[in-house]
């Protein structure tokens, strides 16, 4: 079966620092564009920065210079290194994935796989 299991939310004050784990388990072949969404409470999934399967990456432009995706092809993981977090960080944050190497627009969330989420609270 495959699933998308994240880890590393928690609650830090503006300024601090989280790092987000997303592993991918029960995928036999090579996964392709992986990605991390987050759902503020009461607003609209959106989309956060994404990996494609070469490696190109797209971020929202307010995390751009924040925060920062990378991956472990080999550990089917992806992450997402977060700095310099504001209350507007909060949410809940989803990690995606594909089989199609290439990402698409955020707004098309095409992805086959979704994890459960895991919580990210930043206080002011």
């Amino acid at each position: 079966q495959k699933q998308l299991v994240e880890s590393g939310g928690g609650s830090v004050q503006a300024g601090g620092s989280l790092t987000l784990s997303c592993v991918a388990s029960g995928f036999t072949k090579r996964i392709g564009c992986m990605g991390w969404y987050r759902q503020a409470p009461g607003k609209g999934r959106e989309g956060v920065a994404s990996i494609s399967g070469l490696g190109t990456i797209n971020y929202r432009e307010s995390v751009k210079g924040r925060f920062t995706i990378a991956r472990d092809n080999d550990k089917n993981t992806v992450y997402l290194q977060m700095s310099n977090l504001i209350p507007e960080d909060t949410a809940m944050y989803y990690c995606a994935a594909r089989s199609d190497y290439t990402c698409l627009p955020f707004e098309r969330a095409a992805f086959d796989y979704w994890g459960q989420g895991t919580k990210v609270t930043v206080s002011s």
